[in-house]
């Protein structure tokens, strides 16, 4: 009979050493200490997102001191095997561990539970930097930076991470739109990847008229966003007849030329959110001079949003738990077992996302 990850006394585990490109690789590294004041979780999937590809090609990333490689992995979803009796958590709970955590001082910020807008840049964040991910057999967590799955939504409790991204932007949205008289009608969407998808599901359950742009015209987006009941569309020049009257913009690509188009598109006090990451290095001709003038006035917000704290992962989960399962299931597009974790990392068009098993 085989040993368990316990009885040997080391797992696998999928490291890399920030900074250098194609580091990577399946290692076996010692299994975490038990900790009293922590729970002890074994990996049940891990996300695979746009962050892991840049870490692997050695773009950034920092190391626990003392240290040249880290674990990766920040989407997570574990399984408690053991948690402390006044943890809240019991065994057998699916779980996901929040990402950030704050700055050492802590900043303002931090102190009051928000790290994810820390000022001073010092917070530490999992398989990312200076904390190590996920993406082992085993890992501990502490309880209160674990955040509980529904049961029933098994294996897609994965989209959590980044559904509390889309948490918080429409959080700030709203909180934004309360400036004044705020009754959004139309959101368009821009990237039907998981955020964007994610996006354009909590825009249903506001009862919003949903719309997403992507740049596929055919395939499991497009089929996904029209399984949500909202509109899509492969081509900018469709959402011609709603300019000017987009209440909500939550732009997903970061393509700076998607950007642009989205906040001259956006009508009268409108909110517009940029939730992707621009890779920078193109250079665009625009007359910001106009630009300036149709914000000013048209009372324009256009607003940057990343990352999230623990009510937004919260506010997630709920969210999570009311979409149709059958829906969620369209998202998960590939299960790659961690043996085979390279085939994770070869793009593919049809993709949604992408999730490591044991």
């Amino acid at each position: 009979m085989a040993k368990t990850v316990e009885e040997n006394g080391t797992m696998r585990a999928l490291v890399f050493e920030p900074g250098r490109a194609d580091s990577g690789r399946l290692a076996s590294i010692p299994v975490p200490t038990a900790e009293p004041d922590r729970l002890r979780v074994k990996m049940r999937a891990i996300g695979v997102c746009g962050t892991d590809f840049e870490l692997l090609s050695g773009e950034y990333g920092w190391a626990p001191s003392g240290r040249k490689e880290m674990v990766l992995g920040h989407e997570s979803l574990g399984e408690v095997v053991a948690a402390p009796a006044d943890s809240g958590f019991e065994a057998g709970d699916l779980v996901v561990g929040i990402v950030r955590h704050p700055d050492p001082e802590p900043c303002a910020n931090c102190a009051a539970g928000e790290w994810d807008m820390c000022r001073n840049g010092r917070y530490t964040e999992h398989g990312i930097k200076e904390r190590d991910g996920f993406c082992s057999e085993v890992y501990t967590l502490a309880h209160d930076f674990a955040v509980k799955v529904d049961r029933g939504l098994g294996e897609l409790g994965v989209l959590l991470e980044p559904a509390s991204v889309v948490a918080k932007a429409w959080e700030h949205v709203e909180r934004i739109g309360a400036r004044a008289v705020f009754r959004p009608r139309v959101v368009v969407v821009t990237g039907a990847g998981p955020v964007g998808l994610l996006a354009a599901c909590m825009g249903v359950q506001r009862g919003l008229e949903v719309h997403v742009l992507d740049r596929v015209a055919e395939g499991p987006k497009p089929e996904a966003v029209r399984a949500l009941g909202a509109v899509y569309h492969s081509a900018p020049n469709g959402l011609n007849d709603l300019r000017g009257a987009i209440d909500v913009v939550v732009e997903c690509t970061g393509s700076d030329k998607v950007v642009l188009e989205m906040i001259e598109f956006a009508g009268p006090n409108s909110v517009v959110c940029l939730a992707g990451v621009s890779s920078g290095g193109r250079a665009i001709t625009i007359d910001l001079g106009i630009l300036n003038r149709n914000m000013v006035l048209e009372n324009e917000v256009v607003f940057g949003s990343v990352n999230a704290n623990r009510r937004h992962y919260r506010s997630a989960a709920e969210a999570l738990a009311k979409a149709p399962r059958d829906w969620l299931a369209r998202l998960v597009t590939r299960r790659v077992p961690l043996e085979r974790w390279r085939e994770a990392f070869t793009p593919s068009p049809n993709q949604i996302k992408t999730i490591l098993v044991p």
